[in-house]
């Protein structure tokens, strides 16, 4: 394990194993002596509860707790929730002083009262109106620690009522809004009043909406109303750990629910941090007194403090939790633990910030074990402070401040580094921006300068807000440092501009540049070398956000974890979110495999077999949902099932940026049966509207954008044939009437969609068709006038179109496939591997494999930086030839022409023995 990594949870007992059996009586009877010395509200309770004494300081800490949970039958319930908080509160100070408890535990134990407290409080005051009424219509939403279930010892509850006017129990010509206030505030009765056992929590519901002017329960519409339109930074901070924690559950949960959207933004938001740490200022402002470490300190809100390891959490949560919901957690260390995992913070420095924290709440429940008060200060008398620390188990005040002081400037470090970064503003007055631009790298400054000033004047419209233009200017420092750096700034800058004169808000897209810096550098070099990434870019600025993500330069994962990954998240998304969901995930996906490209991080020959995975996994998803949608108005084919083969590059797990998908649709069984459902349909006319379903699915824009081109035309009969046939059609079609063409193409044919047996019923029809005998002669003349006609009427694009140009991938396929169906070897829709088996059977020269290496590589880059097939400017030429794995663009231009001559060879000893007869 990494000695920095945060540490996992644990029990009091592995963190403090036991010497011997009699250790836990010897640890529990020195808590309770520290306690009774030094905790005047934890010697009030030993002396009020002797029962719970005895139990504690025989060692018996499951009996104890036990016993306080024990209720009095008869007992007005008032006082058996102040009891039950009483004698928990007593168990729990003593175990957690005798280290028999932990922190997480006694923190949940509290959180887990405060919610049986509040939903036994919302049904006593419901029944009291309503005898005899459902709980329902009324709910607790738990904020801050309660939410979280890490409540402090002494904690005010801080929770939000809402009610439903709907399904609020009333009384007889009562406004249920009245209702519902009377409810809140006997249930703020009920757990408030005191009396010789003390209180049950201090309720306080101020985090309310706008709590001068609102009634204490909202009804819930409007509070929804309220956190779509008009909340504030904090209040989204807050809703972090928000739980539905008492009364109509149901009601509850779909308020939450509503309000995600509010809390967890899929767009990575980076101006949470500067919210935050505006509130974070205000806060060590107000409390200037507690900031320096000593007597006096304030726990919670001092700098390097509670509050600022879980504004460093909950900040980076806010910022990648609506992307990735594994992070939506509600407790500060599990959601610590899940950052690091996720490489989003640094692993060592969510170690030290879970210990600090660990830490102080710790002591936090010491200062609240004194007098049972809800404060968070080291005292300021030293003798009061010496009595706190030695009720913790140190010596005195001074060791107690010492323990606290590297934890403290940790903390402070960490969080203060969160805002380190800010560079200085870019000059305002045009000669000392021209110098600033020249010293960063634009040669002349004057476009630049003018691009900038039409910007900062509100020329565009994602500009004409205050905050849009406060966004740029945070921004501009780092992004004209990083485009000055790149190989063409000024192209750069008119790429970026483009974007910014598209988009309907900058403002996120701003910040997230601000926020980082080296995001801004990629972002220049994607602008300078990539224009189908710059293009999607202006579609889609969202796509950036994903870069953040450490995975993003990881390859993608296997077809299966990546259907499941696209087909997850929101259940009750329905049939057109899951197309939009798609899109959006292979959007970035597809961004992020052409981003590895130009930064150098993976060979293109992987990125072509990402781009491959990632379609077949879209494809897999959204035909799944299309059958699901199919089914349910017209039921199913008995005995029968679509199935899809890939041809062309989807087959050969190849594709680049720009690929289309070639796909081919069949069905089993019998094409005369019937559909079972409320609307029956002919399997014939079944499947095809089925494989018309699919197809849009794949293809037809929606409001997050298109996917992929589909193209149908190499099934049986081209684009005249049905749209869906039987396996069996498909087979007796292949084996009588295909083309040579239609053979070569079958040659990179593999199923990729239907059960295995569908499966393995279209590969044996692909094998018999592709192992029969052959007339060879027809075969090599059909191949040639087929490749000259493929020339004539589609022509290169430019000197570097890897693909059509003589001697390019073309050309190296029809040798590949002929060879195949010559010699009835070597089939594999895999170019690569059925290469390799071709020459080494003799088929084919050797040299025919590092020459599809090179071509494919080309192609699959060239798509991104030049997909007109011309050379590149010279700043790029260098990016392209370094993929190609070349040192320079002059090795470049020798292996392509090398890798043309040797594929141009091959295909000449085709036509001349063709020509031979």
């Amino acid at each position: 394990m990494d000695p920095a990594a945060p540490p996992p949870r644990s029990s009091a007992a592995d963190r403090h194993p036991p010497a011997d059996p009699a250790a836990p009586v010897a640890a529990a009877r020195d808590a309770i002596a520290r306690a009774r010395a030094h905790a005047p509200f934890l010697r009030h309770l030993l002396d009020r509860h002797p029962d719970l004494d005895a139990l504690l300081a025989a060692g018996d800490l499951a009996g104890a707790l036990a016993a306080a949970r024990a209720e009095t039958p008869g007992d007005p319930l008032a006082r058996t929730l102040r009891r039950l908080r009483a004698r928990l509160a007593l168990v729990l100070a003593i175990g957690d002083l005798a280290g028999l408890i932990d922190l997480e535990t006694v923190t949940a134990t509290l959180s887990d009262l405060a919610d049986l407290a509040l939903d036994r409080a919302i049904a006593a005051a419901i029944a009291e109106r309503t005898p005899g009424a459902p709980i329902r219509g009324f709910a607790a939403i738990a904020l801050g620690k309660h939410g979280g279930r890490e409540l402090n010892y002494s904690s005010d509850i801080d929770p939000i009522f809402l009610f439903d006017p709907d399904t609020l129990p009333c009384r007889p010509r009562e406004e249920p809004g009245e209702a519902a206030v009377r409810i809140g505030r006997r249930v703020v009765e009920l757990l408030q009043a005191r009396d010789a056992d003390g209180y049950v929590f201090r309720v306080d519901l101020r985090l309310r909406p706008s709590p001068e002017v609102t009634p204490i329960a909202l009804p819930v519409e409007a509070a929804i109303g309220y956190y779509e339109s008009s909340a504030l930074a904090w209040e989204r901070a807050a809703f972090v750990r928000a739980r539905a924690a008492a009364g109509d559950a149901d009601l509850g949960r779909m308020f939450l629910e509503a309000v995600r959207p509010f809390v967890w933004r899929r767009a990575l938001d980076f101006g949470a941090i500067g919210e935050m740490q505006a509130m974070s200022r205000q806060i060590r402002a107000h409390h200037a007194a507690g900031q320096m470490l000593g007597p006096g300190f304030d726990l919670k809100r001092g700098r390097g403090g509670i509050r600022e390891v879980e504004f460093f959490t909950q900040i980076h949560q806010l910022i990648h939790g609506g992307r990735d919901r594994e992070l939506r957690l509600a407790t500060t260390l599990d959601a610590l633990a899940a950052l690091a995992a996720r490489g989003l913070v640094e692993a060592g420095e969510a170690g030290r910030l879970a210990t600090a924290y660990r830490l102080y709440r710790a002591i936090e429940h010491r200062l609240q074990m004194v007098d049972d008060r809800q404060t968070h200060e080291l005292p300021a008398d030293a003798a009061a402070l010496d009595s706190v620390a030695r009720l913790h188990g140190l010596d005195d005040g001074a060791a107690l401040v010492a323990t606290l002081a590297p934890h403290v400037a940790a903390v402070a470090d960490i969080y203060g580094a969160l805002g380190a970064d800010a560079a200085p503003g870019l000059p305002l007055d045009d000669d000392a921006l021209d110098r600033a631009l020249a010293e960063a790298g634009f040669d002349p400054p004057g476009p630049a300068r003018a691009t900038i000033a039409r910007w900062r004047g509100g020329g565009v419209r994602a500009l004409q807000s205050a905050a849009a233009r406060a966004a740029l200017e945070d921004m501009l420092p780092v992004l004209v440092t990083a485009l000055g750096q790149a190989p063409d700034p000024d192209r750069a800058l008119h790429r970026l501009d483009d974007i910014v004169a598209r988009v309907p808000t900058a403002l996120n897209f701003f910040r997230l540049l601000a926020a980082r810096p080296a995001l801004a550098r990629l972002l220049a070099g994607i602008l300078s070398h990539a224009p189908a990434l710059a293009a999607d870019l202006g579609r889609r600025p969202d796509l950036l956000d994903g870069l953040i993500d450490a995975t993003a330069f990881a390859l993608p994962p296997d077809l299966g974890t990546l259907a499941a990954q696209f087909a997850g998240g929101d259940a009750d998304r329905g049939y057109e979110g899951l197309l939009d969901h798609v899109r959006q995930a292979v959007g970035e996906r597809r961004f992020a495999l052409g981003v590895q490209i130009i930064e150098g991080a993976s060979d293109p020959l992987d990125v072509a077999a990402g781009y491959a995975r990632v379609a077949e996994a879209a494809l897999v998803t959204l035909a799944d949902a299309a059958i699901a949608e199919h089914v349910a108005a017209h039921g199913r084919v008995p005995g029968s099932e679509l199935t899809m083969i890939a041809l062309g590059r989807l087959g050969g797990r190849a594709l680049t940026h720009a690929s289309d998908l070639d796909l081919v649709y069949l069905f089993t069984g019998d094409f005369m049966a019937e559909s079972d459902g409320p609307r029956p349909l002919e399997a014939t006319r079944y499947y095809a509207r089925l494989a018309q379903r699919v197809t849009a699915a794949l293809s037809a824009p929606t409001a997050a954008g298109p996917l992929y081109d589909v193209d149908t035309r190499l099934r049986p009969s081209g684009a005249k044939g049905l749209l869906a046939v039987t396996v069996q059609s498909f087979a007796d079609y292949q084996a009588r009437e295909a083309w040579t063409w239609e053979h070569m193409a079958l040659a990179r044919a593999r199923p990729v969609y239907g059960s295995p047996a569908a499966r393995a019923a279209v590969q044996a029809a692909i094998d018999a068709a592709l192992g029969a005998p052959r007339d060879i002669p027809k075969l090599l003349a059909d191949a040639v006038a087929m490749r000259r006609d493929m020339r004539a009427h589609k022509p290169p694009a430019g000197p570097l179109d890897a693909k059509l140009v003589e001697g390019g991938l073309v050309d190296l396929e029809f040798c590949v496939h002929v060879a195949q169906l010559e010699h009835r070897t070597g089939v594999d829709p895999d170019l690569r591997r059925a290469i390799a088996a071709l020459v080494e059977a003799g088929h084919l020269p050797a040299a025919l494999g590092p020459a599809h290496d090179m071509l494919t590589r080309l192609l699959v880059t060239l798509r991104l930086v030049a997909p007109d097939a011309q050379e590149p400017p010279p700043p790029g030429r260098a990016l392209v030839a370094r993929a190609c794995g070349f040192a320079d663009w002059p090795d470049l231009l020798a292996g392509y022409a090398a890798a043309r001559q040797s594929v141009a060879e091959c295909w000449a000893r085709i036509v001349a023995r063709s020509e031979e007869g």
